[in-house]
């Protein structure tokens, strides 16, 4: 919910806005001062709530009085208010004024025509956006972040969005803050605010009621907002504002015309101002040839608002829908949710796929081989400890967790008693939980092995405990690597004896300690994880593994997956790197380890700015930082609700072969957009140049106004098809992004090739067809307008006919026809549109459309016109591509 918010508003522009409002109080966000003021239980008393939490009858009469916990949800818009907003466009804004123009110089036919193109345009776009817009809705409605509710006494599991203000909301690390709350219970409580201060500092919160004077809402160190995430540590809070009474929500209220400019909206953008401003350029040079040298002002004006017309890509923004929508549809078949339609191009783009290793190149399974004390023994009592410390934590239970409780059913309730716990957090990377345990408060503790053994003075074999000393933590750590080489996780045990007088235990007391033994898992890589490596290799995509592990499983991991890891960076090598030397190392290294979630940030950072399209997957807590930069975030549906939440794209299974598949059908999306605006700008620009010309020399306009609008809006029409059309297999084996450059490059070269079958085709009917005789000396007023009518009708054919033909040429590097061929859809609405261009002269709109029937001949001449054309447009098209590229 808070990404699609983020989606539409730019982060900076959201910090901003937050800053500007940070001193002012809202009516609702007045409600939550006060309750800071008050103690815990009298906050629970303000809103009539007890410890067992609101009744599903409460619930349901406050979410009939403050509606859904929603930020992401859609106003229901009518049909007009829709089409409104699409007339906002400004390619739609300039055929609205040409339209009127026409209408104001009293040019009907011009103003039906133009007409048609709007309902083309905005009508036709809102039923295939809308139809496509419905099925991504259903998508994306398969996945969604939920968060622990206590109701009538018990913990639930629901909805982000079925969160009402009243309820009692369990935090742990990995939540989702889905509301604005006042916590009434915390332990060692840190969470992340930067979604709306840009400060990424972990902030630490507490229950105690706080005097609000001279503090910020954003401050108040007893209240979480909505957007905010857990980092560490447990707690329980009354929520007090959802949806767009949140904090978050207003300010994404206000700003909810501010919508991010992708790389994706960006090229779009490009494409668009480019044709604008060469449309104005065009249309004023032909105002001008047409005024001077037809003499007819009026006539001249409403020429160039026609070619101006033919120069509008108004088809784009229904094409890019369609075509987004329908590769977010055929992803979903693949088990691959979108949740943000633009990704897809984003993905086609990657050059460079980030990936954590656990959970993502391992199986999410994770088995328990050892537990063993320092001797290398079998050893029960460490298998009863991390049962105790995995059993009483409650923070995120990961797989090691998982894997621990369901390797023995101990029945730890009897005669054992949790007193406190100290939470997990990335720098210590360790947890404890103190228990009540045999007559003493025993502090166990759990976690990675070297910052276990840095805290450990002694160490226990059997019921004998000796001082530690620097052999036998060297034997200790030997065996350690011994068993990180062989692929094994291993994890430290650890404990610490306490009187029972202690109550309140903190992270000062996770020394001394006394080391019990160690656990090692096996966490094998996922079956398709080497050849989905292979596969995004072979479509130009490298993998780098970012990962917290150390670096002995690392290696062991990706030589089990076919990445090279004979160098092994670790985060520590990467403390005192500048910038340069960072990107640097990140380019020519595939495998970091050892690394801080910013540190996993910074890396894909520095390989955006060397050039990089960046994608991140993930599932831990400690990802979610870095898929909120990457270009694409993607996921899994297991993840934690914070990585969901972060994440583009989500993978509802575990093959990770999905991601060379959707990976292609990016570069699907992104190749028939780029079809669609080579085939306008390069037929437009032709276009120009035969205007131009033609106005020149010709004694007469070189097509009527009417005649250039119905032409444009064929051409328009067949290109319909275009979304369901396929792309060639060698398109799809590099990464494909924006090149504005190249685009005008294509259009400056292959555009004017139509010019030179125009110009055949004028001197075809001015002396081929004796249309010169218009001008003729002794020519009756009859026979000089029929002439100047089929000259208009060959024109208008030849055009039509050629520019909806080189549809197919430009559509494919090869051979047409023969080599590849358009999908059904694409050839049915190219062959109807040539089809009636043929049938116009002999119909019955011919008199509407000033045009005649054409003598047999004519055919017989277009028809090499048009093979010569394709030949030498699939020439140059060949050689263009050997010498620019393919994008």
């Amino acid at each position: 919910m808070f990404r699609t918010v983020l989606e539409k508003i730019h982060p900076a522009v959201f910090l901003k806005a937050a800053k500007s409002v940070a001193g002012t109080i809202s009516e609702h966000e007045r409600l939550l001062v006060e309750v800071a003021k008050l103690p815990a239980d009298e906050a629970l008393k303000r809103f009539a709530v007890t410890d067992a939490g609101l009744t599903e009858d409460e619930v349901e009469a406050a979410r009939e009085l403050h509606g859904p916990n929603d930020l992401g949800a859609k106003n229901q818009t009518g049909f007009l208010v829709e089409i409104w907003e699409r007339c906002k466009n400004p390619l739609v804004v300039q055929l609205l004024v040409i339209c009127g123009a026409s209408l104001v110089m009293r040019d009907l036919r011009s103003a039906v025509v133009v007409g048609g193109m709007l309902v083309l345009s905005v009508v036709l776009a809102y039923v295939q956006e809308h139809r496509s817009s419905k099925a991504v809705e259903k998508l994306q409605a398969m996945v969604h972040a939920n968060c622990l509710l206590v109701r009538d006494g018990k913990e639930v599991d629901r909805p982000i969005s079925d969160v009402v203000p009243g309820d009692i909301v369990v935090l742990q690390a990995g939540a989702i803050i889905p509301a604005d709350m006042r916590l009434i219970s915390a332990k060692d409580f840190f969470v992340s605010q930067s979604s709306l201060t840009g400060e990424s500092m972990p902030v630490e919160k507490h229950a105690d009621p706080v005097d609000p004077s001279g503090r910020t809402l954003i401050d108040l160190p007893n209240a979480c907002f909505q957007g905010s995430n857990v980092l560490s540590g447990t707690a329980r809070g009354i929520a007090v504002n959802t949806g767009v009474k949140t904090h978050f929500g207003s300010i994404s209220e206000r700003l909810s015309g501010e919508r991010v400019q992708t790389s994706f909206d960006r090229g779009i953008a490009g494409f668009t101002w480019l044709m604008i401003r060469f449309m104005l350029v065009m249309v004023s040079v032909v105002f001008l040839i047409v005024g001077l040298t037809k003499g007819n002002w009026a006539e001249a004006l409403l020429f160039a608002l026609s070619v101006a017309v033919g120069l509008t890509p108004e088809m784009l923004p229904m094409i890019v829908t369609v075509n987004l929508s329908k590769g977010a549809i055929a992803m979903s078949h693949k088990k691959v949710i979108v949740k943000r339609l633009s990704a897809i191009q984003n993905f086609g783009a990657i050059d460079i796929l980030c990936t954590d290793k656990t959970g993502t190149l391992t199986q999410d399974r994770v088995i328990l081989e050892k537990h063993v004390d320092v001797t290398n023994r079998e050893s029960e009592d460490v298998l009863r400890y991390a049962y105790m410390n995995s059993y009483y934590q409650t923070g995120l239970r990961n797989l090691l967790d998982r894997s621990i409780l369901s390797n023995t059913d101990l029945d730890v309730e009897r005669g054992c008693r949790k007193v406190d716990e100290i939470p997990f957090d990335f720098q210590r990377k360790r947890m404890s939980v103190v228990v009540d345990y045999e007559g003493d408060h025993v502090l166990i503790c759990k976690g990675a092995v070297d910052d276990i053994y840095r805290a450990c003075t002694h160490y226990q074999i059997d019921d004998e405990i000796h001082l530690m000393i620097d052999l036998i933590k060297s034997d200790l750590l030997e065996e350690y690597e011994e068993l990180s080489r062989d692929g094994y996780r291993v994890l430290a045990v650890a404990y610490r004896e306490f009187p029972q007088t202690k109550q309140v235990f903190s992270v000062a007391d996770e020394s001394d300690l006394v080391l019990l033994g160690y656990l090692a898992f096996l966490d094998p890589p996922k079956d398709s994880a080497a050849k989905a490596i292979a596969l995004l290799k072979q479509v130009g995509v490298s993998t780098k593994i970012l990962t917290g592990d150390n670096a002995l499983v690392t290696r062991k991991i990706c030589n089990d997956v076919g990445l090279d890891a004979t160098t092994v960076i670790t985060g520590d090598q990467l403390l005192n790197l500048t910038e340069d030397q960072l990107g640097e190392l990140a380019e020519q290294q595939s495998v970091f380890s050892h690394l801080s979630p910013t540190q996993k940030e910074s890396i894909i950072i520095a390989l955006q700015k060397r050039g990089h399209v960046v994608g991140y997957m993930g599932d831990g807590i400690n990802d979610a930082p870095a898929m909120r930069v990457a270009d694409v975030g993607i996921s899994v549906d297991s993840a934690v609700d914070v990585a969901k939440e972060s994440a583009d794209i989500i993978l509802l299974e575990k093959s990770l072969l999905v991601l060379e598949e959707g990976i292609i059908e990016g570069r699907k999306v992104f190749g028939n957009i780029i079809k669609y605006i080579r085939m306008g700008a390069s037929s437009n620009f032709g276009n120009v140049f035969s205007v131009v010309g033609g106005a020149a020399f010709l004694p007469f306009l070189p097509m009527k106004p009417i005649q250039v609008l119905v032409n444009n809006l064929l051409y328009d029409a067949s290109q319909v098809g275009i979304p369901s059309d396929s792309v060639d297999e060698e398109y799809l084996t590099t990464p494909r992004r924006w090149n504005i450059d190249n685009i005008r490059r294509f259009m400056m070269i292959v555009g004017p090739l139509s010019s030179i079958f125009d110009y055949a085709t004028f001197f075809l009917m001015m002396y081929g067809f004796n249309c010169y005789l218009f001008s003729a000396a002794g020519t009756s007023g009859a026979d000089k307008l029929y002439y100047e009518k089929l000259f208009h009708t060959g024109w208008f054919v030849e055009s039509l006919l050629t520019q909806t033909l080189i549809v197919h040429i430009i559509r494919t590097r090869k051979i047409p026809f023969i080599q590849s061929t358009a999908s059904p859809f694409m050839l049915f609405t190219t062959l109807v549109v040539m089809a009636i261009g043929i049938y116009l002269p002999y119909s019955m709109a011919a008199d509407y459309l000033e045009l005649v029937p054409l003598p047999g001949s004519y055919w017989i001449w277009i028809t090499g016109f048009m093979l010569s054309y394709a030949v030498l447009t699939h020439s140059v098209k060949v050689w263009f591509h050997k010498k620019f590229g393919i994008d």
